[in-house]
């Protein structure tokens, strides 16, 4: 069984419920590009939508992090009856929720392990991210991950560690040590350079041991629209303020809507030339497997923007797509599917050099440290928020 099997559809009532028979997912895969799904929950787990969504409609992993697991858990009541037992055990909040979603992640995997070996391990997995509080903190990382790796005992787990200072260095030790890794929050083409030479050098400690590399998987998460839409608020700031030239109004929203998918193609030239380099070369003779570049951060958030664009615009081999519900179900009706991920290249590059003209006068490596910083705290909050509502179910459901 692969992500790609067709069969015909299992009538659902969800709004990832998609029509076989226009299902532009199923077509993506015959371009090298893995669909995977940005969303997680029990409800889907139980309802059987999971399965289906894996074994007839071209889903072939999933994504979750502390946003998604704050919507699955937070006032359903799926969730009660463990989290009474977690009560009746004494355990902590802390240790309540990640008996819940190691749960959800442990059935997840079992449901996508068919695919992961039918893909020869190249699918199938299903990430959990460290807690978003440690994003700073080297040794926490490594330690939580080789943790999460252990008690989730599923061989087709990703762990997903932010890509900050402190987070390359816990990359590279747990890849050394067969852990594999989505590394998340990248915006800048540096971060995913910087990313894919920590996922080289652990392959190469790891190999240096001794060790079999061909098991190590990994993705480079490259997000999208927040891009957009950081830059698109400072166009919209400076039109606002007025723009006596029409040339100058002309340049601006020239750049609206676009800035992300040019850094996206730019990565992907770099991802092209570390694989042919001699490190990566001789680390595929042993067997490694690449690192992806995935794309996350796919729903379009500007209402006047085609709704699949993050995804039409950067079909393209060795690239993993992670989609939320919504744009799953999108995405099967109207993608317009064809290899574009090599589509004008010298435009986007020009598209980016853009920014630094004065009439335009954007610095992305600012905007881009600027959504790091906010990548985090968009974790961080629901993560906090998450252990608040679960600290008021375990206070009313504890016995006097």
């Amino acid at each position: 069984m692969g992500c790609a099997k067709f069969t015909e559809k299992i009538p659902h009532r969800s709004e990832t419920n998609i029509a076989m028979a226009t299902n532009h997912l199923l077509e993506i895969k015959q371009y090298g590009q893995s669909i995977w799904m940005d969303n997680l929950s029990r409800d889907i787990i139980q309802s059987g939508e999971l399965k289906n969504l894996v074994e007839n409609q071209g889903i072939c992993g999933i994504t979750s992090n502390p946003a998604i697991f704050e919507k699955a858990i937070a006032g359903n009541v799926i969730y009660d009856a463990d989290i009474e037992a977690g009560v009746r055990a004494g355990l902590p909040t802390y240790k309540i929720y990640e008996s819940l979603a190691f749960a959800d992640i442990r059935n997840a995997c079992d449901i996508l392990r068919p695919v992961y070996d039918a893909s020869d391990r190249l699918d199938g997995y299903v990430s959990i991210e460290v807690p978003p509080t440690i994003a700073h903190d080297t040794e926490a990382t490594i330690n939580e991950a080789r943790r999460y790796f252990q008690e989730v005992g599923r061989e087709n787990l990703m762990i997903k560690i932010p890509g900050t200072a402190a987070g390359l260095p816990a990359v590279e030790q747990v890849i050394a040590e067969g852990i594999n890794v989505n590394v998340t929050l990248l915006f800048s083409v540096q971060s995913y350079i910087n990313t894919a030479a920590a996922h080289i050098r652990g392959l190469e400690k790891r190999a240096s041991e001794g060790k079999d590399i061909s098991k190590v998987a990994s993705v480079a998460s490259f997000f999208l629209s927040r891009i957009d839409s950081n830059i698109d608020g400072k166009i919209d700031g400076k039109l606002k303020k007025g723009v006596d030239d029409i040339a100058i109004e002309a340049k601006l929203k020239a750049v609206k809507g676009k800035v992300a998918i040019a850094n996206a193609k730019i990565a992907y030239q770099e991802y092209k030339k570390i694989i042919e380099s001699d490190n990566w070369q001789a680390l595929a003779t042993k067997g490694a497997k690449v690192q992806r570049l995935l794309w996350a951060s796919t729903s379009t958030k500007d209402p006047n923007y085609n709704d699949v664009m993050y995804v039409d615009e950067l079909i393209g081999p060795d690239t993993v797509n992670t989609l939320p519900p919504a744009t799953i179900s999108a995405c099967a009706d109207h993608c317009n599917v064809a290899n574009r991920i090599e589509t004008g290249i010298q435009e986007a590059y020009n598209l980016i050099d853009n920014l630094k003209d004065p009439d335009i006068n954007i610095n992305i490596d600012t905007v881009m440290e600027e959504l790091l910083t906010e990548g985090i705290d968009k974790f961080v909050q629901p993560f906090q928020s998450l252990m608040n509502s679960l600290e008021g179910k375990v206070k009313l459901l504890s016995p006097v």
